[in-house]
């Protein structure tokens, strides 16, 4: 290949991850805007960034196959195709059915771009040394989506509404296609291939209903008359999943891999990060907007610190995990995330922001010692020919944590909000206050007839955002322990890329001690 089209493969492929990853911190800051002016409710912002992470979560371990029968680069070219048309179909919604449509088609797109972007570089540059710096590249630069992302959201959202954070994806994405087209050369083993149709129909199944049975549990309760059916459906899909997935010969998720501690564990913990810190992002949002009255420019500007503080952490992983040991840099991360997220449940209506950013400074850094580290000890936990199923098993157990986390928090967020709002009205002597409060809370707004109490409802809203911390903060302190019991050394186990492009081999066991 030569020069100028290993560029063009180069850009191509940093953009469509960028796209791609951009959509997941993005939307979180038209979240209010968005409520508004298509009149949903909290369900509805909810499913609004679930629809995105289910579907990239659910097809996901599908993108090795389909590439593998029907080439790298039209799964990929595919993909940036079809996330820009999903990105048209979000700026031109009328109603939140058509916009969760369109995330939802952004969604299965970003599945066939993500981990093919990794498989088509590691194919193009040979030279290790060379692939090394590639792929430390393409990892900044996700970062660097993740950074870019709430300052982007906010300025457009104020400056060129909610539309504009959809199609500044559609001159990005034409680019990266006429990139890829030219500079990307067609690999395929179709005798490598083994899509599993019916495993990937039950995950997409089994998660779904999980994800509509707590949304619907956070506005009816648990015992209403569509969160039971589908936590029923939920588990019914997921014993059907299992029992495939064992009795395939080529599965979807190959589930002996999880007989290993070492990797069991790290994949929980991919699982909690998602739970926990990217699912934050959908309550870091909500309580600068909705709680502390920020404006959508502000509130991205305000959640700044703790992406630039994950980014910078990230890049000096390689060399701080040549002078730390893994194990100690991993708990160290999840530990602080937990810290972090139990300090912001004591945060309120009044709570300073220079205490707030301090918090979200904390926060970042220990993503940053997570999520380079967790992927370190994944693939070390696995022989190298697995590498690629093991990578793909934890991006998709990191993108369901994050769909779970927004769903599960977010109906502990407004059954508490709606408790404290509803005791509260009481209080006051005003009828049907549990009724109102359900109103209030699952809408934003208070109902017109409890005018003059506006302060009541960013209160009640505080109250649900500490429940929600104190559960994702114990989360992480869960994997922090688990991470504790497992023991990693250098070794030749596995030879896999750390954030700063450098290679890094390690093993990791159980502790039996």
């Amino acid at each position: 290949m030569n020069p100028s089209r290993r560029v063009a493969l180069v850009a191509a492929i940093y953009l469509g991850t960028f796209i791609a990853s951009l959509d997941i911190s993005i939307v979180n800051l038209a979240l209010p805007t968005l409520q508004y002016a298509l009149d949903t409710d909290l369900a509805g912002l909810q499913w609004v960034v679930d629809a995105y992470a289910l579907c990239l979560s659910a097809f996901m371990l599908s993108s090795g196959p389909l590439s593998d029968r029907y080439g790298r680069k039209l799964t990929w070219l595919l993909g940036v195709g079809l996330f820009s048309f999903g990105s048209l179909l979000c700026a031109l919604a009328t109603s939140l059915p058509l916009l969760l449509f369109g995330r939802a088609v952004q969604g299965i797109a970003g599945a066939l771009l993500i981990p093919g972007a990794l498989s088509i570089l590691t194919q193009a540059f040979h030279d290790p040394g060379q692939r090394a710096q590639v792929i430390g590249g393409w990892t900044s630069f996700s970062a660097l989506s993740l950074i870019l992302g709430p300052l982007l959201g906010g300025l457009l959202v104020e400056h060129a509404g909610w539309q504009s954070i959809f199609l500044i994806n559609l001159p990005l994405g034409l680019l990266a296609l006429a990139l890829g087209l030219w500079g990307i050369e067609e690999t395929a083993h179709p005798e490598h291939a083994a899509f599993d149709p019916l495993g990937q129909l039950l995950s997409v199944v089994w998660l779904g209903a999980l994800t509509y049975a707590l949304i619907a549990a956070g506005e009816g309760g648990w015992l209403s008359p569509t969160a039971w059916p589908a936590l029923l459906l939920a588990g019914v899909g997921l014993l059907g999943f299992l029992f495939v997935e064992r009795r395939t010969a080529r599965p979807l998720l190959p589930l002996g891999l999880f007989r290993q501690a070492g990797f069991a564990v790290c994949n929980l913990a991919s699982f909690v990060l998602g739970f926990s810190g990217y699912a934050s992002l959908f309550f870091l949002s909500l309580f600068f907007q909705q709680v502390q009255g920020a404006s959508a420019q502000q509130a991205g500007f305000y959640l700044a610190p703790q992406f630039l503080a994950m980014g910078a952490l990230s890049m000096l992983f390689g060399r701080l995990q040549r002078h730390v040991p893994l194990r100690r840099l991993l708990v160290l991360g999840y530990l602080v995330i937990g810290l972090a997220m139990l300090a912001l449940a004591a945060c309120g209506t009044g709570t300073a922001y220079p205490w707030v950013a301090l918090l979200l400074v904390a926060l970042g850094l220990g993503m940053g010692l997570a999520v380079p580290g967790t992927g370190l000890a994944v693939m070390a936990s696995v022989a190298r020919e697995r590498s690629g199923m093991a990578s793909a098993t934890m991006n998709t157990l990191r993108q369901a944590g994050m769909a779970v986390g927004i769903a599960l928090l977010g109906a502990l967020l407004s059954g508490r909000a709606i408790v404290v709002l509803g005791d509260r009205l009481e209080g006051l002597g005003i009828a049907d206050a549990q009724r109102l409060a359900t109103q209030a809370v699952t809408s934003h707004r208070l109902p017109g007839s409890l005018a003059g109490l506006d302060a009541e409802l960013p209160a009640a809203l505080a109250e649900g955002f500490r429940l929600a911390m104190l559960v994702a903060g114990a989360s992480a302190l869960l994997a922090a322990a688990l991470l504790w019991r497992l023991r990693v050394s250098a070794g030749p186990a596995a030879d896999t890329v750390g954030a700063s492009g450098r290679t890094a081999g390690v093993q990791l066991q159980a502790d039996r001690h």
